[in-house]
């Protein structure tokens, strides 16, 4: 059987942003255009049409989102989006425009699954070691200079174990690395 190549999304929510949750910010379309790109690089140059995003608010949903109009183009629809949710109900805290986004990026993802049934934060580490195990690269939306204590550091780390290889896009500049 072929080998399926995939990568997997990790990044902040959008407080850690410092446009918070205005997407219109320039900083903020930087950062999904940098994502579109990378994608785009991933697909054509690595051969990766599997995507794994969290189902979060912030970069999990701006790169679904991304994905989905990509899919969109001509010669990337076979691009596959996988939603790996924590747990049922995850969500029900957010604000009703939120759980319709991710409504909707679940209606038009490849498939959704659901990693955990305790409802706790373990879950939500479970979901994203779940996507490094089943990846070849990492895209993190992360400052590695930082050093937060962080569901997206502890992906980070945890992709460094596995070798996989990781794109970081800087979340203060945008920039690729």
């Amino acid at each position: 059987m072929e080998k399926t190549y995939a990568c997997a999304i990790t990044g902040h929510r959008p407080t850690r942003f410092k446009f918070k949750y205005n997407e219109g910010y320039s900083l903020c379309k930087k950062i999904k255009k940098a994502m579109l790109k990378t994608f785009c690089h991933l697909h054509d140059e690595e051969g990766i049409f599997r995507f794994y995003v969290g189902g979060a608010l912030g970069v999990d949903m701006w790169a679904a989102e991304q994905l989905l109009y990509l899919k969109e183009q001509p010669g990337y629809q076979d691009i596959e989006l996988i939603v790996a949710l924590p747990f049922e109900g995850h969500d029900s805290k957010w604000d009703a425009m939120s759980k319709q986004r991710l409504q909707i990026i679940i209606h038009n993802a490849t498939k959704c699954i659901v990693i955990g049934q305790s409802g706790t934060t373990s879950d939500y580490k479970k979901r994203n070691y779940y996507m490094v195990d089943h990846a070849d690269f990492l895209l993190a939306v992360y400052d590695n200079n930082r050093k937060l204590r962080s569901g997206t550091g502890q992906t980070v780390n945890y992709a460094l174990k596995q070798n996989l290889r990781i794109i970081f896009l800087h979340p203060d500049t945008a920039e690729i690395s």
